[in-house]
């Protein structure tokens, strides 16, 4: 009987930082919790790793808590990468097909996504990974599996996906810092992808939104394929400074208001505040906090508002404003705030849901754990290839390349 393996996600987010151990045997679909622990976090700006020894000790504390309480040894993570830093951009690759018959190989395919690489990128910017949208086999476009066809020219259509070199290397010295190996570090909005839509999701034309604590991050997925990601620098911590400023409060208890009392809906259409609208909450030696809901209502509501302002001018850029029939997925921490959707379908024009993961039944209600059970997802996919003897070097080669890359001036 195959022996489970243990995967180990990462989530280091503005707001905090999540660790999530999971044993899952191969060829099953049940993944068993081993540990679940965060920690709020700190030395970390808008999804970037700013204090890399401060953060490292985080993790290290986090990653004991964790031991002590399974009794297993954590060596190494999927991580993910996050911050306004990412970007991409579309790019063509273009080779000759090798072999005598004119048939395509798994050979031809790496060419062309490395002829796809060759870009031009300022001297701090790196690539992180190539997407394929579609491959055109002697200018037959929309081709998706281009192996074993024949042909003699093959290009590929794709999204390169870029980052700011030190900003990525923070993230890794980072984990590295904290005694821990890693096994993958993927984009957080890639992550949160997986975890919450289907395959026809995917095929229709869907956007995702992971609303953070320092950024929200946008994913749109068309024929299968990532078309476009964005990541905007306003998330759900944004929402809390400005229910601070406006109540006149500390950050804490604009926490504690937003979660308790926050809301989307503008549920008051005439101005009058009676009593019954008015909530009090009383601070440790100073004078009861009052607010009407409507008032906290439109506070949130024009931050929220921003922030689907932002991505419908993304949507206008790559020609699908109010044009993807799966329509509109939120998930993160944001995604919780009550009537988030009605707004979402309100501003954007499109069908919306909430996107959480259900991989596990216990985290079926909150979007706030998409990210991590996406890294659990993509942890499992590589751990599965490995486990066949014919593929493990494949694997161990694949992995080495993407860990380096980080450290290639």
């Amino acid at each position: 009987m195959p022996r489970p393996y243990i995967i180990n996600a990462l989530d280091i987010g503005s707001g905090a930082i999540k660790l999530l151990s999971v044993a899952k045997k191969p060829g099953e679909n049940y993944f068993e919790i081993i540990s679940q622990i965060q920690e709020p976090s700190l030395g970390i700006r808008k999804g970037v790793v700013i204090d890399v020894q401060g953060v490292a000790e985080i993790i290290s504390s986090l990653v004991k808590k964790a031991e002590g309480d399974s009794g297993r040894k954590i060596g190494s993570v999927y991580a993910n990468i996050g911050g306004g830093h990412i970007s991409c951009t579309s790019s063509r690759g273009l080779v000759s097909v090798s072999r005598a018959d004119q048939k395509i190989s798994e050979e031809d395919i790496e060419r062309v996504l490395q002829a796809a690489q060759a870009i031009s990128l300022s001297s701090n910017k790196e690539i992180i990974d190539v997407f394929p949208k579609e491959f055109i086999v002697d200018g037959e476009t929309g081709v998706k599996e281009a192996v074993g066809m024949a042909g003699v020219r093959l290009e590929a259509e794709t999204l390169v996906l870029c980052g700011f070199s030190p900003y990525l290397k923070n993230c890794s010295q980072t984990i590295l810092n904290s005694g821990l190996q890693i096994s993958d570090l993927i984009p957080n909005s890639l992550a949160s992808a997986r975890a919450v839509l289907t395959s026809r999701e995917k095929e229709l034309g869907v956007c995702v939104l992971d609303i953070g604590a320092g950024t929200t991050s946008m994913t749109v997925f068309e024929e299968g394929s990532l078309i476009h990601t964005a990541i905007f620098p306003v998330g759900s911590g944004h929402i809390t400074s400005d229910i601070a400023i406006c109540l006149k409060t500390d950050i804490d208890t604009a926490e504690k208001v937003k979660l308790e009392f926050g809301s989307c809906r503008s549920v008051y259409q005439n101005s009058q505040k009676s009593k019954k609208s008015e909530k009090k909450i009383k601070i440790e030696g100073e004078e009861p906090l009052v607010f009407s809901k409507k008032e906290l209502s439109d506070i949130i509501e024009a931050r929220v508002s921003e922030i689907f302002s932002l991505v419908d001018k993304e949507l206008k850029k790559i020609s699908r404003q109010r044009l993807l029939p799966a329509g509109l997925v939120l998930t993160g921490g944001g995604a919780r705030l009550p009537g988030i959707k009605d707004l979402a379908k309100k501003e954007l024009r499109l069908p919306c849901r909430i996107g959480v993961s259900r991989i596990f039944a216990g985290f079926q209600a909150d979007p706030s754990l998409s990210t991590l059970c996406g890294l659990i997802l993509e942890g499992s996919e590589m751990e599965e290839e490995q486990g066949n003897f014919s593929d493990f070097w494949k694997g161990i080669k694949g992995k080495l390349k993407k860990i380096f890359r980080i450290f290639i001036p």
